[in-house]
């Protein structure tokens, strides 16, 4: 007997969608460290007329974990960023157009 597993009834499923929840938060979360790390930033343009190299550093990986996210939300990857990987420091393959549009 060669019995095909509904959707609904393969665990798989229901694992991934609960890390889809799990991923969503998180991005939540740095959306908001995003919109401080923007306002620091300014703020110390602003009266030292030179940007934090840290800042700059860290809002970087923080977009490359927001591409990741997102990347992974819309199962264009099956890799789980960050904490179940390891944090991004640099983008491991350059984003061309091609990735971003597809094979359309």
């Amino acid at each position: 007997m060669n019995e095909e597993v509904k959707p609904y009834k393969d665990k798989s499923v229901w694992l991934r969608g609960l890390y889809m929840l799990i991923f969503l938060f998180f991005l939540g979360v740095a959306k908001f460290v995003a919109f401080v790390v923007i306002i620091f930033q300014f703020l110390n343009v602003l009266f030292t007329t030179e940007m934090n190299q840290q800042l700059l550093k860290f809002g970087k990986s923080l977009s490359i974990y927001h591409y990741q996210v997102m990347m992974f939300l819309t199962y264009n990857s099956e890799e789980h960023p960050f904490p179940m990987g390891d944090w991004p420091e640099r983008i491991e393959k350059s984003v061309n157009q091609e990735d971003i549009l597809g094979d359309n």
